[in-house]
């Protein structure tokens, strides 16, 4: 369980992970809760990597500034991450140097891995319309006016617009041609103009707010589901864009979509989806015109998705250019699938910034709301866009809401946000105009603190006790947390063991690690046992998170490789192109690990990888090592 050298590992920049504003994840229970069966990885909540809560940033930034600003990130040591499970040799690769070496495929409720394997509409749907309440479509539109608006809904169409003047004018037949136009070109609005006279239908794409107006009432049929289910392949996008494209084509609100987990932004990520009374056939059109999203695998049913439901994902990874032998390879990758590794909150918990979020969720615990607006608006070392840069300093210089609100072209960050309720409510009522930040943004900065506090006592457990149960240790019972005897402890393992998230209804181990939870917080400023909020939004009931994580269906090969452009995973989308796999050169100049595992909801596939490679796999340690690799 030494420590190793620190090995190179590429870490990508700049991924976002979307905040849906009704994860159940983020509220306070009553009961504490067994977090690995509730959560799905982590925000801006959870990610593949661990799922869960929030990188910051929206795309990739430029190299040099983006490592000057991690020159002030945070590394393992300071979020708690300091032990490992085994004694092998780590050695270095490079991680995610293409979005394609990280594949990530939900499990769903049922267990089954998700894949995109089926692009048609399923046959029952297209039976289920009565066939007196469908419009003739095929007769309504000439040949030559499908190829106007099918380049319309590419965006290839320069005009912006396609108009199809009504010989046969009654409104009768305008209607059969909007649904014509709506039905097969999703994405396009139509509206009827006059011209010297004449009706014509001008077909446009729905944009700004037409494209969050209610939907169309359509004709349903009461022996269909309501819901329409179907696979999402996506490539380096998350899942909340991903959302926020299908609905702007859809005409739809995105909350009208439903979901197990957020995927992260730089992979291929397969999962279920769910939207309401919208067919298969309009979901199906959509993938005409997507980039790097594709839509299959439909089929009706009468419930939404739920947050959490899932049973986990399965991944897919590789790590190129890797120095270690096969002997040491397979000696981890075993260590990997029969012990497996510390269940560790993951480096996207904690942000990427020189103000860690969980500094802030500490100042929310400790009702200093005069703390919490100063770290989120003061100016920070290390480079950020300009815009921010310009609000911070607009902030610091005069403390007016207003003026350093107009400084943000995008009023929706969390600095926007919190200017914004500033403005209204004024710097006397901080909590207030805190509240105008989601929701699920908000409680990401406690659950931040969590996370820190748990790593950091995990860290010392794994330290003082080694990898086996000992007495005073906390098992669940059910859903009950139960102390053990010395006797029990013999019959147990250290799989077995949970340790917990501080809040008002859990318990906490009775050998001296439990102590150290209460020392730690009360370093902190806080009363363990207080941990209800005036608000009780920031009221912390706690959770039990196991200790090791022992991945399943774990398998490896070493390849060889030429051409470092090349992809070294079959996709799902390629099997569908019936696109060759990837062949491999036995006597190729790169090596290569692809790894293959299953992980619960809640565990962070990072932290499997860091098992393996005994790496830092903070973005700041990351970047340092990265410009030493390629320079």
């Amino acid at each position: 369980m030494a420590e190793s050298e620190p090995v190179t590992v590429v870490v990508p920049v700049g991924e976002k992970r979307g905040c849906p504003e009704d994860e159940k994840d983020d509220a306070p229970s009553k009961k504490p809760k067994f977090e690995s069966d509730h959560e799905n990885g982590g925000p801006p909540q959870q990610d593949e990597m661990g799922e869960p809560e929030g990188d910051a940033s929206d795309g990739e930034e430029d190299g040099d500034t983006f490592a000057d600003m991690m020159k002030h990130g945070l590394t393992e040591l300071d979020v708690g991450i300091l032990k490992y499970v085994s004694d092998h040799e780590g050695f270095s690769g490079v991680l995610k140097e293409r979005y394609s070496d990280f594949v990530v495929h939900e499990i769903n409720k049922s267990g089954k891995i998700v894949h995109l394997d089926d692009l048609s509409v399923p046959a029952e749907a297209e039976e289920a319309q009565e066939p007196e309440q469908q419009p003739k479509e095929c007769d309504l539109l000439t040949e030559e006016q499908k190829k106007q608006l099918g380049e319309l809904q590419l965006f290839k169409n320069k005009e912006g617009n396609v108009s199809i003047e009504v010989l046969d004018d009654s409104k009768e037949k305008r209607t059969l041609v909007h649904k014509a136009i709506k039905n097969q070109f999703s994405g396009l609005e139509t509206k009827t103009e006059e011209r010297e006279g004449q009706k014509f239908i001008v077909a446009y794409h729905a944009a700004g707010k037409k494209a969050l107006a209610a939907p169309r009432k359509h004709f349903w049929p009461k022996n269909r589901g309501s819901f329409c289910h179907f696979v999402l392949y996506k490539e380096n996008k998350d899942t909340m864009d991903a959302i926020n494209v299908l609905s702007k084509f859809l005409r739809l609100r995105p909350n009208m979509f439903s979901y197990m987990g957020t995927k992260d932004k730089r992979a291929i990520t397969v999962q279920e989806i769910a939207v309401l009374k919208i067919t298969a056939e309009r979901l199906a059109h959509l993938n005409k015109c997507l980039m790097n999203l594709k839509l299959g695998n439909f089929c009706y049913k009468n419930h939404p998705l739920k947050l959490g439901e899932l049973q986990g994902n399965h991944f897919t990874v590789v790590i190129r250019n890797i120095t270690g032998t096969d002997e040491q390879v397979d000696q981890a990758m075993t260590s990997l699938k029969q012990t497996g590794f510390i269940n560790y909150y993951g480096m996207q918990r904690f942000g990427t910034t020189a103000v860690p979020t969980h500094h802030v969720g500490r100042a929310i615990l400790k009702n200093d709301w005069n703390e919490v607006m100063d770290l989120i608006l003061k100016p920070r070392p290390g480079a950020e866009k300009e815009f921010l840069v310009r609000c911070r300093e607009e902030w610091a210089k005069t403390q007016d809401p207003e003026a350093a609100l107009k400084k943000l072209p995008n009023k929706r960050c969390v600095e926007g946000q919190l200017l914004r309720g500033l403005s209204m409510y004024g710097k006397k009522n901080i909590v207030t105009a805190f509240g105008l930040i989601p929701r699920n943004n908000r409680l990401m900065y406690i659950h931040s603190y969590q996370s820190r506090v748990w790593n950091t006592m995990v860290s010392r457990r794994i330290e003082a006790f080694g990898l086996k149960a000992v007495k005073g240790d906390l098992v669940l019972k059910g859903t009950t947390a139960h102390v053990l005897s010395a006797e029990e402890a013999e019959s147990y393992s250290i799989h077995d063991i949970v340790m917990p998230l501080p809040g008002f209804d859990v318990i906490y181990p009775t050998h001296h690690i439990g102590e150290g939870y209460r020392e730690l917080l009360t370093a902190d400023g806080l009363d363990i046992d207080n941990m209800r909020h005036k608000v009780k939004d920031y009221s912390l009931a706690g959770a039990y998170r196991r200790v090791l994580i022992r991945p399943t269906d774990v398998s490896w090969e070493v390849i060889n490789y030429d051409d470092p452009r090349v992809s070294l995973v079959h996709s799902d989308f390629e099997k569908l192109e019936n696109k060759p796999a990837p062949v491999f050169n036995k006597e190729g100049k790169y090596r290569a690990l692809r790894m293959e595992f299953s992980l619960p909801p809640s565990t962070y596939a990072t932290m499997a990888i860091r098992e393996v490679l005994k790496l830092d796999t903070s973005i700041k340690k990351q970047t340092q090592l990265n410009t030493t690799w390629f320079n």
